[in-house]
């Protein structure tokens, strides 16, 4: 009994530390500008050519959602909202696996380098569970793909200090938005 006690405590306490309640909109909000490969200045509208084979550009910043304090979308809203400017389930395991990831320990989240140099930064963000509670911010970050895998849940990518996963998600789930252009 006593380790039960002790290993339910312990859960407890690695909820709290890996639990947020709130978000700072504009802690890791990068909309504003930020420099580009050789430090020209990249306004938020613009879309990198990280040289993937399928030619995909990536946004230089995520999604704002003015009525989510934590910028995130379920998946029905970025669904409406972006439509085709979501990337599909192939091209998050494109940026997966033919980039390179390295963790910014002080900015939290994954400098994400392609094989001509250019980069993205992805925020770890986390993300809004069906009961509207915001979990892990700052450790993990969740971003829609448009690929639904059933009538329940869809496609996403999910990264950690760990690794990088795509793996899919209750649509009610609020998670970030980083579109893409098509060739």
């Amino acid at each position: 009994m006593k380790k039960v006690i002790i290993w339910g405590t312990m859960c407890l306490m690695a909820m709290a530390v890996f639990t947020q309640f709130g978000c700072d909109k504009n802690k890791d909000d990068d909309s504003t500008e930020t420099s580009g490969a050789g430090g020209t200045d990249i306004t938020q509208a613009e879309y990198v050519d990280l040289g993937l084979p399928s030619g995909t550009k990536w946004k230089i910043t995520n999604e704002i959602n003015p009525n989510d304090t934590c910028n995130f979308f379920s998946y029905d809203e970025a669904l409406a909202k972006f439509g085709s400017g979501l990337p599909t389930k192939e091209q998050l395991e494109e940026l997966k696996s033919d980039c390179q990831w390295t963790w910014d320990k002080a900015k939290k989240g994954y400098e994400v380098v392609g094989s001509n140099g250019k980069s993205i930064f992805l925020p770890a963000a986390g993300y809004r569970d069906c009961n509207g509670r915001v979990y892990i911010f700052s450790y993990n970050g969740y971003y829609w793909s448009s690929t639904p895998r059933d009538s329940v849940v869809a496609w996403h990518l999910c990264f950690n200090l760990s690794g990088v996963y795509v793996t899919s998600s209750n649509l009610c789930r609020g998670c970030s938005v980083r579109l893409v252009k098509n060739p």
